[in-house]
C-alpha cells in the first residue's frame, strides 16, 4: 500500500511538474515576443530620430554655406551618453536652436555672407 501511495505521489508530481513548465513555456514565450516588439519599437524610434537629426543638420548646414569664413565638420553621430528616455526631449530641443542659428545668420548681415 505505501509502494502504490508512493508511486502516486511521484505521478502527481510528475503532472503538476510538466503543467509548470509548460505554463512557463508559454509565459516565457510570451515574454520573448513582448521582448522582440519592444526592440523593433527602439529601433524604428531611433532609425526616426536619426533621419530627424540628418535633416536638421542638412538645414543648418545649408543656412551656413553662405559664411565663406566658416567650415563645416561631418555631421554629428550618435551620443553613447544620451539617455532613452530623454530622446522626445532632445529631438523636440533642435528646432528651437536650429531657429536661434538661423536668427544669427540673418543678423550677421550681408556683408558676413559671400
Amino acid at each position: 500500500m505505501r509502494y502504490k501511495d508512493i508511486v502516486a505521489s511521484l505521478s502527481r508530481a510528475d503532472e503538476d511538474l510538466r503543467a509548470w513548465e509548460q505554463n512557463r513555456a508559454i509565459e516565457l514565450e510570451g515574454a520573448i515576443a513582448d521582448a522582440a516588439a519592444s526592440v523593433e519599437a527602439a529601433r524604428e524610434r531611433e532609425e526616426r530620430a536619426t533621419q530627424r537629426a540628418q535633416h536638421w543638420w542638412r538645414m543648418a548646414a545649408d543656412n551656413v554655406s553662405r559664411l565663406p569664413w566658416l567650415e563645416l565638420d561631418e555631421p554629428p553621430g550618435p551620443d553613447p551618453t544620451a539617455r532613452y528616455d530623454w530622446l522626445s526631449r532632445y529631438v523636440d530641443g533642435v528646432k528651437p536652436l536650429y531657429n536661434d542659428l538661423v536668427q544669427a545668420v540673418l543678423q550677421l548681415g550681408w556683408r558676413a555672407r559671400r
